[in-house]
């Protein structure tokens, strides 16, 4: 456990617990509000429990203040093939709006990176929406590159990924 001292407040920042998924799935949500994707949120408490303790696809960690969650993180491995480089992909980094801008962002960055370090990965990963002006700066602030790589995100799902998988190979 980390615990970090804000402006007005204490966090500590541990591991995410089974009974933890209902918060996380809550700040999921308020997330997606946040990036006007709320509709596209599909995941359930029993698909999160299922991903990160069951199957352990990700990992989670919660920032917390006075014994309540009020942030959290999901991240897993993954690897460069043309750098040879493993790393972290953190797939989501959320801090309720009331308590942002007291070092919990910041501090869930640095654990997560504690584990990339310790664990002998050479870089961490995320994205950006490219409207997001206060998280870019904030990402540079930390060092961040703010990249806008030759490539683009493409993906399969749904339909078109089990027609996929039907093919004959």
């Amino acid at each position: 456990m980390l615990t970090a001292t804000g402006s007005k407040a204490d966090f500590e920042i541990r591991f995410a617990q089974e009974k933890d998924i209902a918060a996380i799935l809550g700040m999921i949500s308020q997330l997606a509000e946040y990036e006007k994707m709320l509709d596209q949120v599909k995941v359930t408490e029993q698909l999160l429990n299922e991903a990160i303790f069951k199957r352990r696809a990700a990992e989670a960690i919660i920032g917390e203040r006075c014994g309540e969650p009020v942030a959290y993180a999901i991240f897993y491995p993954v690897f460069g093939s043309f750098s040879g480089k493993t790393g972290l992909f953190i797939e989501d980094l959320y801090v309720k709006a009331d308590i942002r801008r007291r070092g919990l962002g910041k501090a869930l960055f640095a654990f997560v990176a504690k584990i990339a370090v310790e664990r002998g990965y050479k870089r961490l990963m995320w994205t950006v929406l490219d409207w997001n002006e206060p998280s870019k700066a904030f990402y540079r602030r930390m060092g961040a590159e703010v990249t806008s790589e030759p490539w683009l995100l493409c993906k399969l799902s749904g339909k078109s990924l089990k027609a996929l998988a039907r093919e004959k190979v």
